[in-house]
């Protein structure tokens, strides 16, 4: 009985608005909830990739310096000091 004394007091128009709004708000949380869980899987996705890039500028480096030392040529040195310091993000 009280909810329908407020409604008589503020008017119809006025609670259909609110009404409306919190369908609105409920939507756009819908939809931002959907987008936000694409966004943390696209955010592994490239997590992955940057990994797989790290692990083959290591192997790149490490074959360099193989056959640097295997045909007696002078190392690369400004590739070895870039690379120097990056921790290996291979998984085995």
């Amino acid at each position: 009985m009280d909810a329908l004394f407020n409604l008589l007091e503020v008017g119809f128009p006025i609670a259909s608005a609110l009404a409306g709004g919190f369908f609105v708000f409920l939507t756009l949380r819908f939809i931002l909830d959907g987008a936000l869980s694409d966004i943390k899987t696209q955010r592994g996705f490239v997590k992955g990739l940057d990994d797989r890039i790290k692990t083959m500028n290591n192997e790149l480096v490490r074959i360099d310096s193989m056959i640097n030392h295997v045909f007696n040529l002078k190392p690369d040195l400004d590739r070895l000091s870039r690379s120097d310091g990056q921790k290996d993000a291979r998984k085995d």
